[in-house]
């Protein structure tokens, strides 16, 4: 599947200086040595990485880490120092970091739509205001907007609202409005800055399973920054892990919770549930026995197979590969 957003190399500074800062920061040197020795300020360096068409990929690591920073790189809100951030506009690959204004305005019109950490909502106006903002923006017909704001009101279960002010909604209602404001500008690319992360850990794991419901509807290309790694786990197709501005590593859930590259990686792997992440093929033992399974059936799953059985025959096409059994289970996680 071809890339819709592209990170090639990208290095973003802050300060009146930057090229002074690039060499150090070529040599490895960290954030604070590169501040000490220049006054620069280290955001993003030499980040590479594609983003496919419908995939939610992931950025995620500590707070400082450059994850935000580099997301704003791709509607032009970060300048870019080195490198280049490309995203598609239906018909070609456009390198944002070199666009007119005029152009970068009608890519963020068209193209890219994010949704905020704090929502970034209008209080004085209605619900349906705010859903219809960027539509109002781009000199869309007022009869149309209704109708385009009408049908986001309703993927998002908010249809009876629309006429409310949104300081009368919940913090999770408001970021459901904030999501319709996102999705009704059809915009192919949607990036999202922490936006659960200042609701309570019910609404958050609720707005989670609604995003992955439109996302299955909308097919959207999401880039998505969380510094909660089940939160990454959950949502991302991939994972890009960072550290002091750099990409550490990407990969699935599976492969990063199987193989972290580095202590940084694995103190983050080390305390989140791998349930929703192994698989039947992570967990097998030799042999066969009992009714078949996908090597890739999630273990959460198994463990309910398993109270019907006691054990199970992990195939892939037509070969079984091995078994699986609750002690195989327990081996693996207890490994």
């Amino acid at each position: 599947m071809s890339a819709v957003v592209r990170f090639r190399n990208v290095s973003i500074l802050f300060g009146d200086r930057p090229g002074a800062a690039l060499p150090l920061a070529d040599k490895g040197l960290s954030r604070a040595e590169i501040q000490a020795e220049t006054g620069q300020v280290l955001g993003v360096h030499d980040a590479s990485l594609d983003v496919a068409e419908g995939e939610i990929v992931v950025l995620m690591g500590l707070s400082g880490s450059g994850k935000s920073t580099l997301l704003r790189a791709v509607n032009g809100l970060n300048p870019v120092a080195r490198g280049a951030v490309e995203v598609h506009d239906g018909s070609a690959m456009v390198d944002v970091t070199s666009c007119r204004p005029d152009r970068l305005r009608q890519l963020r019109q068209s193209r890219i739509a994010m949704v905020f950490q704090h929502f970034g909502l209008l209080p004085w106006r209605s619900v349906a205001e705010n859903v219809g903002f960027g539509l109002e923006l781009a000199g869309m017909a007022p009869e149309t907007r209704r109708e385009v704001v009408a049908r986001q009101l309703a993927l998002v279960g908010l249809s009876d609202w629309g006429e409310r002010r949104v300081s009368e909604l919940s913090g999770g209602m408001q970021q459901r409005v904030g999501l319709a404001r996102a999705f009704a500008t059809d915009a192919p690319i949607l990036l999202m800055d922490e936006p659960f992360s200042a609701l309570d850990p019910l609404i958050r794991a609720r707005l989670q399973d609604e995003l992955l419901d439109l996302q299955r509807t909308l097919r959207r290309t999401i880039i998505f920054v969380s510094h909660d790694l089940d939160e990454a786990f959950k949502l991302g197709g991939r994972i890009a892990i960072m550290e002091g501005g750099r990409i550490v590593q990407c990969g699935t859930p599976r492969e990063i919770f199987s193989a972290p590259v580095n202590d940084y990686v694995a103190d983050f792997v080390a305390n989140m549930n791998p349930l929703g992440v192994l698989t039947a093929r992570d967990v097998m033992e030799p042999g066969s026995g009992g009714p078949e399974v996908a090597a890739e059936l999630p273990v959460r799953d198994l463990m309910s197979l398993l109270r019907q059985s006691p054990a199970l025959t992990v195939t892939e096409g037509h070969a079984a590969l091995g078994r699986v059994t609750a002690a195989s289970i327990v081996n693996r996680l207890a490994g």
